[in-house]
């Protein structure tokens, strides 16, 4: 069976920030997940929060994107990203592509070159930005990166896709392939926005966008987690994920 892991943004941002990601992980653990996604932007001081999290993350999430605006390499990002990673002692790091540009192969080569040393797999995520979250913008991507002799696989957001009017199935079809993390999160449409809901309350058709993707990589819940017994809670939606 694959590994289930828990992305710690689904605790929330005021929560994890009062009692900070190594509460939660060891909450995870209790409940009987596989492993924690550690969220960069949640981080309240690397220096200190970082010897605490060692052994502790399965993914270390960057909230920075791989690509500047002007489609360089990102390499104050990628490097701090690695650094973290490497302080976390996980094997699996996600970023978002940013400003990628295929005119631009060079900044390929310069990413090819950087990870080359380096002993963290790269997952490529969709995001919730026009530039970075389209199945148009990660086929460009994908493409660009197989040209430079690159091989980075995707997390898959399950969820992402609405906020920029694509079809998850469609996405699940397309990218399958490189699919190696699974981001499994249900959407519900509210006045103004589309919300994170756990998968039994989605609107979306999250069983056969699931069906459509490997069933042997990871997954993580990336919606939100919360009751009184949150303990209770994060064991239920767990089992469920196991289930599916």
């Amino acid at each position: 069976m694959a590994p289930v892991f828990i992305s710690l943004s689904s605790f929330g941002t005021a929560e994890v920030g009062r009692h900070g990601q190594l509460w939660f992980t060891g909450l995870a653990e209790r409940a009987g997940a596989d492993g924690s996604e550690i969220r960069g932007e949640m981080l309240r001081d690397a220096a200190t929060d970082l010897p605490g999290l060692q052994g502790r993350a399965a993914v270390f999430s960057s909230p920075d994107g791989l690509f500047a605006a002007d489609g360089s390499l990102d390499v104050q990002a990628l490097t701090s990203a690695l650094e973290i990673a490497a302080g976390l002692q996980t094997s699996r790091l996600k970023m978002a592509i940013g400003g990628f540009n295929p005119q631009l192969p060079a900044s390929l080569h310069q990413l090819k070159d950087q990870l080359a040393a380096q002993q963290v797999e790269l997952l490529i995520e969709n995001d919730q930005t026009a530039g970075a979250g389209t199945v148009q913008a990660l086929q460009h991507f994908f493409a660009a990166q197989d040209s430079a002799g690159l091989d980075l696989g995707m997390t898959f957001d399950m969820g992402n896709w609405h906020w920029l009017g694509e079809c998850p199935l469609q996405a699940a079809q397309v990218f399958a392939p490189r699919v190696r993390y699974i981001h499994c999160k249900g959407v519900q449409r509210l006045a103004a926005k589309w919300a994170a809901v756990p998968m039994l309350e989605s609107m979306a058709p999250w069983r056969a966008v699931l069906r459509a993707l490997p069933d042997d990589v990871p997954r993580a819940i990336e919606f939100p987690l919360i009751g009184d017994d949150l303990l209770a809670v994060t064991r239920a939606q767990l089992a469920h994920i196991r289930s599916i």
